[in-house]
């Protein structure tokens, strides 16, 4: 059974014909201006009646009404279908179906008020090829506005659907890490490493330094749930850049090659937390932390609010470490959520070497 289901009001419908018909109206009469300027010199040709009787079916009453009427219950039959995703076999249904029905009622016109009609017909078969000359026309535009109607609601939707998803994952992330501060006491841990960097002085530097970082660093991790806008300033998310860099060198007795730049002014500068920071240590897990001739090379750049950062390692040779990816997945994610469009984040993956670049336009 045909359903009917109002997605265009008839009142929007009737607004709709009235500034297309104006449109078409100013076309047709800029084309007869030009053309009446390209065949005479003198007075506008006069209006050929009979040519003008036979292109006009149904007088102007009835045909806006009637206009409207097959542009109201196309639109609303195609959206529909559209929406639905029914098949091409549901869409020449109805395609036959309002032809069926325009037909029909100019027929009953024909038969029973032949006044309406400003031209005369001889047959019925002569009324279908008039209807069926204006009525394709009239269905192609219905169904391709109904389908432009339905891509945009869709796009929408779509996005909608994604700015939700985002939301919702930057809750739960966020849920996590307050569930994971909630097991960790900061001042405990940081009154701990603070005993133990003391009770390590007297026995090795090495140690003692190694402490007090890892303690830079937890307070660090620790502290930047706390930002009510998701924001850390951009010299501490470096000091923590650097910090965790320092501590690797004491894992490794200064023996990884990493050159580190910084340029431009990065005081009052605001960044969401743990982006470089991941991006420094996906280098570190998958990098040749020795090779003096490919260092990691690690380069921040500030021009007013803009950021650059560049990461670059030559990959490790044998087996290499898993990973799911699930890092840059998450950086993608916080990002879209804190800057939108102002940013570009790219990825190069190639067989020696491995960069990531990061541009953020308004900090």
């Amino acid at each position: 059974m045909l359903r009917f289901k109002t997605r265009y009001k008839f009142w929007h419908v009737l607004v709709g014909v009235v500034c297309m018909g104006i449109f078409f109206f100013f076309l047709y009469s800029l084309s007869k201006i030009a053309e009446s300027t390209g065949t005479s010199t003198g007075a506008l040709p006069e209006a050929d009646p009979e040519k003008h009787e036979e292109g006009t079916s149904i007088s102007a009453p009835f045909m806006f009404l009637y206009i409207v009427t097959v542009f109201y219950f196309a639109l609303n039959y195609y959206y529909n279908l559209i929406v639905e995703n029914k098949p091409f076999l549901s869409f020449l249904k109805i395609t036959g179906l309002l032809v069926l029905a325009s037909f029909i009622f100019n027929l009953i016109l024909y038969f029973y008020i032949p006044s309406v009609f400003k031209r005369e017909y001889e047959s019925p078969g002569e009324i279908l090829s008039s209807v069926l000359s204006y009525m394709i026309p009239m269905l192609i535009i219905c169904f391709l506005f109904a389908y432009i109607t339905n891509m945009r609601e869709a796009v929408k939707q779509r996005r909608i659907l994604q700015a939700q998803k985002l939301l919702l994952e930057a809750q739960i992330s966020q849920a996590n890490f307050n569930f994971l501060k909630a097991q960790i006491n900061p001042h405990f841990l940081h009154n701990t490493l603070n005993f133990l960097y003391a009770k390590s002085l007297p026995y090795s530097a090495e140690l003692s330094e190694g402490i007090l970082t890892l303690s830079d660093i937890m307070r660090y991790a620790l502290s930047q749930g706390n930002q009510k806008d998701g924001k850390a300033s951009l010299k501490d998310e470096i000091e923590h850049v650097q910090n965790v860099i320092k501590i690797s060198q004491l894992r490794f007795s200064n023996q990884l090659k990493v050159n580190f730049e910084i340029e431009g002014n990065v005081e009052g500068k605001m960044i969401i937390p743990f982006v470089l920071i991941t991006l420094v240590e996906n280098a570190f897990k998958h990098g040749d932390l020795k090779s003096p001739e490919h260092p990691i090379d690690i380069k921040v750049k500030v021009q007013g609010i803009k950021l650059y950062f560049y990461c670059s390692n030559k990959k490790k040779t044998g087996p290499k470490q898993l990973s799911t990816g699930i890092g840059l997945e998450n950086i993608k994610t916080r990002l879209q959520l804190a800057y939108g469009e102002n940013y570009k984040f790219n990825v190069k993956d190639e067989l020696e070497f491995y960069t990531t670049e990061l541009t953020i336009d308004e900090l």
